[in-house]
């Protein structure tokens, strides 16, 4: 029996219209557009406006392209994951949203908070689905509307983020194409180093937290710039060495 390898065969992005300049960042927060483009080459970013609106709105734009360029029903769908750190709301998942909003009927879905790892965990829990046999058409959604949970008077985490979303349709492919392997870490150890301060079960909601801006991004980026470069260039060199595969061999490193 062939292997069964998950392909991505069809995908889809959005970003909302409104686009905030270094230059518009500059009478808001303290900061100047040469020193965001020397730090993070960051030009612009976009953000979704509009009352009422969140990341599953962001989300069903990608889909809908997506499902555009496969030429499939959202119908056709098994299984959706979405991965945010954003939600729509506590619950239900946003991937249920999601399905209610672009009419996949017959999908079962749920969401993964990991925040930046996100789109990855999802996209290799998917392709797991996919190798059962069982489920034919997967779609990974990675989606946040970073702006909601922004302060713009701290300019180490307000300049580097926007809102986007992008999906990936997963099916299944035995001709030796798609995912051939996966490699994940997590370390808890650095939680305090980026994380949203309040707002969970350990520090519920209170005035006092919304008045200290404790349900925003908090984050020292230092630490997290060092600790991710190093910890990525590690994993890397770990899958490409597990799959006899050199620099020489990887054609893009996205």
């Amino acid at each position: 029996m062939q292997k069964i390898h998950a392909a991505i065969t069809a995908v889809g992005g959005y970003v909302p219209d409104y686009v905030m300049t270094n230059k518009e960042l500059e009478t808001i927060v303290d900061t100047t557009d040469e020193w965001i483009q020397t730090r993070t080459g960051i030009l612009e970013r976009r953000i979704l406006k509009g009352e009422g609106k969140g990341s599953s709105d962001i989300a069903v734009e990608a889909a809908k392209e997506m499902l555009k360029k496969r030429g499939i029903g959202p119908e056709e769908l098994d299984l959706i994951i979405c991965a945010t750190t954003t939600p729509d709301m506590q619950f239900p998942a946003t991937s249920n949203i999601i399905a209610d909003k672009i009419g996949a009927v017959n999908a079962f879905g749920y969401d993964i908070n990991a925040a930046c790892s996100g789109f990855l965990f999802a996209l290799t829990t998917g392709s797991q689905f996919i190798e059962t046999g069982k489920y034919k058409k997967v779609m990974v959604i990675g989606v946040d509307k970073m702006s909601s949970i922004l302060n713009y008077e701290d300019r180490t985490t307000c300049i580097i983020f926007g809102d986007g979303g992008g999906a990936v349709l997963l099916e299944p492919n035995t001709e030796g194409y798609g995912i051939i392997d996966s490699k994940l870490h997590t370390d808890g150890s650095g939680r305090a180093f980026l994380h949203q301060k309040a707002g969970g079960s350990v520090k519920p909601a209170t005035v006092e937290t919304v008045m200290n801006k404790e349900h925003f991004v908090y984050q020292e980026g230092k630490t997290v710039f060092k600790f991710a470069v190093k910890n990525m260039a590690d994993v890397a060199a770990e899958i490409m060495e597990r799959n006899n595969l050199t620099a020489d061999d990887v054609a893009w490193l996205v």
